[in-house]
Parts: C-alpha cells; sequence; structure tokens
C-alpha cells in the first residue's frame, strides 16, 4: 500500500473516544473518515454533525468491508465480537483499549488475526506519552539497574463522573475498572519492568458511590461531557444522577509476580480529589519516580544512599509534546496509520495487551473471592511469535 494513499477509514461506536478517528483524520491530511456504524440514533446524529449530512451510517459491520481499516471505539464488551468479525473480513482494525474483558475474548481476537493474517492494533497510548518514555528511558539506561518492582497509584480524581454515570459503571461492560482505567498501566508496569504477569491477587470494593441513591433511570446515548463538573459533584458523595446499576468496585490493589522475577503492585482510586498517575520503579542500583504527567512535572532519580531527599539525586524535565494525552495521541494514531500503509514494527503490542487483559481480568476474579492468587496463562507460542515479529509470518522451514 502506497505511503501516499488516502485511506478510507471507518468507525464502530461513536461515543466518547470516536474523537480518535476525528483526530488520526485531521492529523493524516492523506485519510478520511467515509463511514460509521453505531446502532444508536444520538451517536448517527454526531456523526452526521461532524463529518457531515453524506457520511455514510453503516447498518452492519459487513457494510464496512471495503474499508483501509476501522476504529473500534464501542463499549468494551463489544470489542471481540466486533473486532474478530472485522479481521475476519480483511479489515485492518485499531481496537481501543482494553483489547477485550476477559482472557478469552482477547485471546479470540489475537487468534482472528493470526490466522487471517490481517493487521491488529491497540491503542494503548500511554507508551507514547513523554512522560512514560522518559522513565523508559532511564530504565533502558541501566542507570538503576536491574528492575525488580514498579509500583503503580492511580489518582482517578473524576472518577465518580467519568465512570458511574453511564455503562462503565456496570460489570457486564466492562468486567471491572481494572481492565477499563487499568489495562493502561498494567501495560506500562510489563513494559518498564521488561516482563508479563504469571501469578497475581487483588483485593478491592465500592466503598463510596453505592451509597449515592440518586440514579438515573437511562438517559440514552450521551457523552462525559455533558455531566462531567469539577465544582458541583465534590466531594464524592455530592454526586448525583449516577448509574442504575453500580456493581464495579471504586477502589482497587493488585499485585502481580513478572515472569522475569520482578514484582508489581497497581491501585486505582476513584474518589481521589487529584487525578494523576504516580509510577515508581526500583532496580537494584537506584530508583526513578514521576510527579505529575505534563510539562509542568518531572522525573527524579535516587542512585545514592540517603535519608530522605525529596528532590533525588536527579531532576529531570517532563518534555512538552502538543497534543492530547499530553502528546501521545498523535503520535499513537500516526503509527497505527503507518502501520496500516506500511506494515511498520509498530510501539504497542497486542500481546502486551492481552497480557495486560489477562492480568486484569484475573485480579477481578481474586477481588472478587477471597483474594487468592491466580496464575496467567501464556498465549500459544507461535501466536506470540508471529505479533513479536511484527504480524509477519516467518516462512523459514
Amino acid at each position: 500500500m502506497s505511503a501516499r494513499k488516502q485511506l478510507q477509514l471507518g468507525v464502530v461506536g461513536y461515543g466518547n473516544r470516536g474523537v480518535i478517528a476525528q483526530r488520526a483524520t485531521a492529523a493524516d491530511g492523506h485519510s478520511a473518515v467515509t463511514a460509521v456504524y453505531d446502532p444508536h440514533p444520538p451517536a448517527q446524529e454526531r456523526a452526521r454533525e461532524f463529518f457531515g449530512p453524506d457520511i455514510r451510517i453503516a447498518s452492519n459491520l459487513e457494510e464496512l468491508a471495503d474499508l483501509d481499516a476501522v476504529f473500534i471505539t464501542s463499549p468494551d464488551d463489544a470489542h471481540a465480537e466486533q473486532a474478530v468479525a472485522l479481521l475476519k473480513m480483511g479489515v485492518p482494525v485499531f481496537v481501543d483499549k482494553p483489547l477485550a474483558i476477559t482472557i478469552e475474548g482477547a485471546d479470540d481476537i489475537l487468534a482472528a488475526a493470526y490466522q487471517t493474517g490481517t493487521k491488529l492494533y491497540v491503542g494503548h497510548n500511554m507508551r507514547h506519552m513523554p512522560v512514560m518514555r522518559l522513565l523508559k528511558q532511564v530504565v533502558d539506561s541501566g542507570r538503576i539497574g536491574e528492575v525488580k518492582a514498579v509500583w503503580c497509584r492511580y489518582f482517578v480524581g473524576d472518577g465518580g463522573d467519568r465512570f458511574f454515570k453511564d455503562w462503565h459503571a456496570e460489570r457486564a461492560h466492562v468486567n471491572s475498572l481494572l481492565l477499563q482505567k487499568g489495562a493502561h498501566d498494567i501495560d506500562v508496569i510489563h513494559w518498564l519492568a521488561g516482563g508479563y504477569t504469571r501469578r497475581v491477587s487483588a483485593m478491592g470494593s465500592n466503598v463510596v458511590y453505592n451509597q449515592i441513591t440518586d440514579r438515573h433511570e437511562g438517559q440514552g446515548k450521551r457523552l462525559v461531557r455533558d455531566w462531567l463538573n469539577r465544582e458541583k459533584n465534590w466531594p464524592p458523595l455530592a454526586n448525583t444522577g449516577m448509574n442504575p446499576v453500580i456493581d464495579v468496585e471504586d477502589i482497587s490493589m493488585m499485585t502481580m509476580q513478572l515472569d522475569n522475577g520482578a514484582y508489581g503492585t497497581y491501585n486505582e482510586c476513584h474518589f481521589t480529589p487529584d487525578y494523576w498517575r504516580n509510577y515508581t520503579v526500583i532496580g537494584t542500583e537506584g530508583r526513578v519516580e514521576n510527579f505529575g504527567l505534563g510539562d509542568d512535572g518531572v522525573v527524579r532519580i535516587w542512585d545514592k544512599r540517603t535519608v530522605f531527599k525529596e528532590r533525588g539525586d536527579e531532576e529531570i524535565p517532563i518534555p512538552t509534546v502538543e497534543g492530547g494525552h499530553y502528546g501521545a495521541d498523535p503520535a499513537l494514531l500516526a503509527e497505527f496509520l503507518r502501520f496500516v500503509r506500511e506494515g511498520i514494527p509498530t510501539e504497542t503490542s497486542p500481546v502486551a495487551a492481552r497480557e495486560a487483559v489477562a492480568a486484569a481480568s484475573l485480579a477481578t476474579s481474586s477481588m472478587r473471592g477471597n483474594g487468592s492468587a491466580y496464575e496467567v496463562p501464556a498465549l500459544p507460542d507461535e501466536v506470540r511469535s508471529y505479533f513479536d515479529n511484527g504480524q509477519v509470518r516467518n516462512t523459514q522451514i
């Protein structure tokens, strides 16, 4: 496929995350969204408002078979069925994270891509965030030695607004927020540590939002921007208009043992006042930690013995990069379109996306049980090798 070819793109699920297709075409200049599939009339109307009245509104997935690639930005529980169908039609797909809400669903997607040879890409944009790339550079430089532990604390300050007023609050759609939100962070923990989780346990519950009795009765296909209000909806128990069903946890804590001997922890809280992620990476010769996520933050390194030393032994500013998610979205979307056109190797990895789903899914089972540890099954060697090889089959005998 020519590097200059104008790609004809589609979107499946034109809700909160459908905007990424808009951003992709705006930045690319050689592609256009020409079709949208979403069975909900409000989503169809939004598509017409943005792309114009001539946008093709598909009535089923089969009508997208003529496209060069499709963005799947539907609710999480629909990813597996939709991705498998499109891959079997030979349509390259961008699947928004999480890849799926179960191990079985994720494995079905990878198997379909492997069997058909159709390109599969997963939207783990945090690998392109400047702060995460800076942490990775420090780790890869050897400055802190061999990584033995990665800790992540995720303060989800808008949790009540973003995840408890629509389908995100329901297990049927997300399994747990360890997948919807945690898939990003688990992937980064694996990336920084250089391994995948093979044993996991967790504890958590819904301790705040289950107390709110003001629930809506189902208000159609709305967007987060319709109700997000950081002043009005604080403190958390002041929230109103919650989803009729709330059966996911608002605080979760999981521990991971990786295949290379490293350990990880991930803590996610949806009722904090602040909204950011903090990573600590500890190696055999030091540690590195981020404070903030954008260009107003820093990464600090400790590699000399000391008592409390607030700013560490070196402090590195986080670079400024324009674009959504601190500059990650433009890089992610450009990488996807290059992958469709040229098949270039990518920073994101379908195998890594599956491993994040596997760890989060089994952590959810542990959390809803008695906290016991679960063993994470590995992918078949031939499937993992195919994706590790850049989705190119090894023809050597």
